[in-house]
């Protein structure tokens, strides 16, 4: 089964995972934002009460305690959310033993590709205009030539670019990554299902 992967303009949420790398994003994602709901909650919560309480206490000007809960919460939420934000960097950072290396070169308006490992591949991938796209293609996104991937396998992408800075990204893949002339970056990824992502 084919599944096509492309965000729409109704999606409120990330799209569905199709890495092991975008699980880990999303889940870091969903555990971060029940963080802030739970500080927004109760900071709200503290405003209403503040607006319909009216507080004449003696010791409200001088309160050592309360100072010292309120600078020790933040630092151990600030501390529930860095240690599996730094756990997810080195997990997105790690390069394994990829099966396949693809070599990938941004243009003005196209990308070059490159498979050298097994048979030496080269071809551009340009955007399709407007006024020559068919009923089933999406407008700004498909291209002449896609690159295929192998799935449950590991990829490596070595990336530059020829002119300026662009930026080679799909999202439910979970990668992201700038290609910068005269600089060589990688990154490495890999598929759990078959499908036509953009």
């Amino acid at each position: 089964k084919l599944f096509l992967e492309i965000s729409t303009w109704k999606n409120l949420m990330l799209q569905d995972s199709a890495s092991p790398l975008m699980e880990h994003l999303s889940y870091f994602h969903d555990h971060t934002l029940m963080v802030l709901v739970i500080i927004t909650v109760l900071v709200s919560q503290l405003l209403i009460s503040l607006f319909f309480n009216k507080f004449s206490h003696r010791f409200l000007l001088e309160g050592q305690m309360i100072e010292i809960i309120w600078t020790i919460l933040p630092t151990l939420t600030l501390i529930f959310i860095a240690i599996p934000s730094l756990r997810l960097i080195y997990i997105l950072d790690e390069i394994n033993n990829p099966m396949i290396t693809i070599k990938t070169i941004g243009h003005q308006w196209y990308w070059s590709y490159e498979y050298s490992d097994f048979k030496n591949i080269e071809f551009d991938s340009y955007m399709i205009p407007t006024n020559e796209l068919n009923l089933f293609n999406f407008r700004l996104l498909d291209v002449d030539n896609r690159i295929v991937i192998p799935f449950e396998s590991q990829i490596r992408m070595l990336i530059t670019a020829a002119d300026v800075i662009h930026s080679w990204t799909i999202p439910s893949l979970g990668v992201k990554i700038d290609a910068t002339p005269g600089r060589l970056n990688q990154i490495s990824f890999s598929s759990n299902r078959t499908g036509l992502f953009y």
